[in-house]
């Protein structure tokens, strides 16, 4: 597919004949004046991309404050504020601000790593222009930026094209257009053809007037206006799920405080610094920061050795996330340069003899033609020669070449043997013919039965995904003229050459890795459905049915959904098809990742959960990415998903730990605030413990959650999160209340806070043991924020502290018997671990 040009001002690349275009554009094959120029740079500026500009770091502060949880946060800090209440509001004014911090100086430092990724590789363009009017023409270079409407460019193998053009003149043109339209092979020019920016040339000449520079090319239009998703990504699903249960459940809470205060102890409004501690108590106040800091950690360790760079920090959630992975073939999986897979003669055996004439061919074309590279065939040819028929350059010597060119798809090398006298004397010159099959076979002395037949086995060639060359020659008395196509005739058929797509070096590992941790590859591509199948074979990669662009167009939204799940490729994919397939795998239940680098692949880049873009992408693409890889290499991207499903792992540690822990403690206050003549801890008390176990908690992002975190999609699953809090709180609760029987029959007021302080801090220190994510021994960090834990409960309410908070020392027997309770609940609480884990 080749991108249609917008409505402009000035005649799109495909409008009009070029006459009616250089008359609208005040141009002609001479170029423009300098002054002229001058003067249309100021009126159209310049040519350059017009991408997003970075937010600035304060703005990333303030959205990052957009969260329900650091909302609720905000508005308990007013609260607390309200009724005076400011060790609670500086608490929590710290935790927001830390948080919002963390997150944009993350987000920010990402982006610097992108921008400094990018390649600057389209810097200059050679330009027709004149000094005055009546002056003449002289090519210079010039920086891409400083092009405009009217100027000439001249193109030659190895140009990106600058702008959007119409060729005024093209010679064996060929332009390699993969990042505009997905095609893995270059596409032939002719004069009058529009020739798009973003393009790369192969081959040939050729020269072409600017019709768009800037936001005016196609390349620039094509870039969807700001970044948008039909729907939350997965992180923001997951998270937002359980931030509205638990403030709903909070909302409940903090009222109800108050009330059965004022109805059954007749406390009245005493009770309101309580209830908002409570609320605190309830709310995981961390989580933003816990998240921010455990997915800085894992972006930080991707971009250390600048392999990956995530530029959304939630992306990194999202990619440990994904259960389905699209790609585009050419690049990805392939090294975007074809190899010779057979060489066969008219039975269909294997030929030597067949590659040896075609690297004739290729050879004496590429030199005779003055061609500056090779066509991209013909290097694989040249290659596959070199390895299993050296030598051959020296068998012939060349005399005459009529190469490929617009509306000839076949290239003829003429030859003779140097040296023999046989031939020397009858002057016999050898033509050596390669290009389409159809084309070659027109020009062999063949009986109708038998050209039908090799059409039929070059079809089975293309068929099963392979490229496919014919090669025959001829001997013919020496000409005294130039060759001419006319030349070619009554040759006698040599075989076939089958080509391949060369598969990327690491392509089948990765794949095999990403299978074995439970993600689906799908392959998206505008190639040939045969050359798509083919590859994913050659990659371990089963293709099964294929599915084309135009059996996609007769779905519909629903069946699509359902065919997209079992489908591996879709070929002849224009840009939206391949949004369509994304946004039907995640309407499906997928969560989908997506890697492109062109033109074509931004509408799926956007569609996407994840969108992803080697830094070799085209600046559309990668402005459009949620991460950028360093190379196109699925390895690199295999780690990252495996650091990413690590930080999710140890952000679910965080809510399994806090949330059951919050629960069962708020479940005790609310029963033991009932049934005692005092409450069971003062506000600050619990702000005190909240602060402890938070700061400890700060230790889980550097947890290591071992292998099997990293052998699935890591999701944060709201139900399953409180299926299990609705557990484990149950049982903390459990012990929070044989603590409050303990304490109740055994210790007044003072000791009673000091207890159940004590026995809080421990049983959380317990719980950040034996409910973690890893197996095996915890790192340092997390035994450091354990040991400090434990040590805060046992010393603090025996310290000054302890006296200034309202709580004094326990008695020995009082220690003892909240031992007691500690040893049963660490014995329960790993028993229905096992039963929760299984057995570790």
């Amino acid at each position: 597919m080749v991108w249609a040009p917008e409505a402009r001002t000035a005649p799109g690349p495909g409008g009009g004949t070029t006459l009616e275009v250089l008359r609208a554009l005040e141009s002609g094959p001479r170029g423009l004046t300098e002054a002229e120029a001058e003067a249309r740079l100021t009126r159209h500026g310049e040519n350059v991309f017009p991408g997003r500009r970075p937010a600035s770091w304060p703005r990333r502060f303030a959205r990052s404050l957009r969260d329900p949880f650091t909302a609720v946060l905000l508005g308990l800090g007013l609260v607390s504020a309200a009724v005076a209440a400011w060790g609670t509001a500086c608490v929590i004014a710290a935790l927001v601000t830390v948080s919002g911090v963390l997150r944009a100086t993350g987000e920010h430092r990402a982006d610097r790593s992108a921008a400094a990724l990018r390649d600057l590789v389209a810097t200059t363009a050679t330009v027709r222009r004149r000094a005055t009017a009546s002056a003449p023409p002289t090519a210079r270079e010039l920086p891409v930026d400083q092009l405009v409407p009217g100027d000439v460019v001249l193109l030659a193998p190895g140009d990106l094209v600058p702008a959007d053009l119409r060729l005024l003149r093209a010679t064996g043109l060929s332009v390699h257009e993969a990042a505009l339209t997905g095609e893995s092979a270059p596409a032939a020019r002719n004069a009058q053809d529009p020739c798009l920016q973003g393009g790369s040339v192969v081959s040939g000449t050729g020269s072409g007037v600017v019709v768009a520079t800037g936001r005016d090319t196609v390349l620039s239009g094509a870039l969807p206006t700001p970044r948008h998703r039909s729907a939350p990504g997965p992180f923001h699903r997951s998270v937002n799920g359980i931030a509205w249960t638990l403030i709903r459940f909070m909302l409940l809470v903090a009222p109800l405080v108050v009330i059965a205060g004022a109805l059954l102890r007749g406390r009245g409004l005493e009770t309101l610094p309580f209830a908002v501690a409570v609320a605190v108590g309830l709310t995981p106040e961390m989580l933003p920061v816990i998240v921010t800091t455990a997915l800085a950690r894992g972006a930080a360790l991707l971009a250390r050795d600048r392999e990956v760079i995530v530029r959304r920090l939630p992306a990194l959630h999202d990619l440990g996330a994904v259960d389905t992975l699209c790609v585009d073939k050419t690049g990805t999986l392939t090294q975007d340069r074809p190899v010779v897979a057979r060489a066969l003669d008219a039975d269909g055996h294997d030929d030597p003899d067949v590659l040896r004439w075609a690297a004739v061919n290729a050879l004496w074309t590429v030199h005779l033609a003055e061609l500056p590279v090779p066509d991209a065939l013909d290097e694989a040819v040249l290659d596959a020669a070199e390895a299993d028929a050296p030598g051959y350059e020296a068998e012939y010597e060349g005399v005459d070449a009529l190469p490929c060119g617009p509306g000839r798809r076949l290239s003829t090398a003429v030859v003779r043997r140097p040296g023999d006298p046989r031939f020397a004397l009858a002057r016999t010159h050898t033509l050596v013919v390669k290009g389409a099959p159809e084309d070659v076979l027109d020009r062999c002395a063949l009986a109708p039965a038998e050209r039908e037949r090799l059409v039929h086995r070059a079809a089975d060639l293309a068929a099963d995904g392979l490229r496919v060359l014919a090669v025959a020659r001829a001997e013919r008395p020496a000409c005294e003229g130039p060759y001419t196509p006319a030349d070619e005739h009554g040759l006698t058929f040599a075989g076939f050459v089958a080509l391949s797509d060369a598969p990327a070096p690491t392509a089948a590992e990765a794949l095999a890795e990403l299978a074995r941790r439970g993600v689906a590859v799908k392959v998206l591509t505008g190639d040939h459905p045969g050359t798509a199948a083919r590859i994913c074979r050659d990659l371990g990669l089963h293709p099964g049915a294929v599915l084309t662009a135009d059996r996609l167009d007769a779905l519909g939204d629903a069946e699509l959904v359902r065919v997209a799940r079992r489908t591996t490729v879709f070929a002849r994919c224009s840009p939206e098809h391949k949004a369509r397939v994304v946004e039907a795998l995640r309407a499906g239940g997928r969560t989908t990742g997506f890697l492109g680098d062109g033109v074509n692949d931004l509408a799926a880049l956007h569609a996407a959960d994840v969108g992803i873009c080697p830094r070799g992408g085209v600046d559309v693409a990668r402005e459009a990415a949620d991460v950028v890889l360093a190379s196109k290499d699925l390895t690199a991207l295999e780690r990252a998903i495996v650091v990413g499903r690590r930080s999710t792992a140890n952000i679910g540690s965080y809510l399994r730990i806090t949330l059951s822990s919050n629960v069962g403690n708020v479940i005790a206050m609310l029963v033991a605030g009932l049934a005692l003549p005092f409450l069971p801890m003062l506000p600050a008390q619990v702000l005190t413990q909240n602060l402890f176990f938070d700061a400890a908690q700060l230790a889980l992002a550097f947890d290591d959650p071992g292998r099997e975190a990293a052998a699935r999609p890591a999701v944060l699953r709201p139900r399953a999160l409180l299926r299990f809090v609705a557990g484990f709180g149950a049982l903390n609760a459990a012990a929070d209340l044989a603590t409050f029987a303990v304490l109740a029959l055994t210790a007044g007021e003072g000791p009673f806070h000091a207890g159940w302080f004590t026995e809080n801090l421990l049983t959380q220190a317990a719980v950040m043991l034996l409910l973690r994510s890893g197996a095996g021994r915890a790192p340092g960090p997390l035994r450091f924020a354990v040991a400090g834990l434990g040590v805060a409960g046992l010393l603090l309410p025996v310290s000054p502290v302890g006296a200034a908070l309202g709580m004094a020392p326990l008695s020995p027997l009082c220690y003892g018997l909240v031992g007691v309770v500690l040893a049963l609940y660490g014995a329960a609480l790993t028993v229905a671990r096992r039963g929760w884990f299984g057995p570790r």
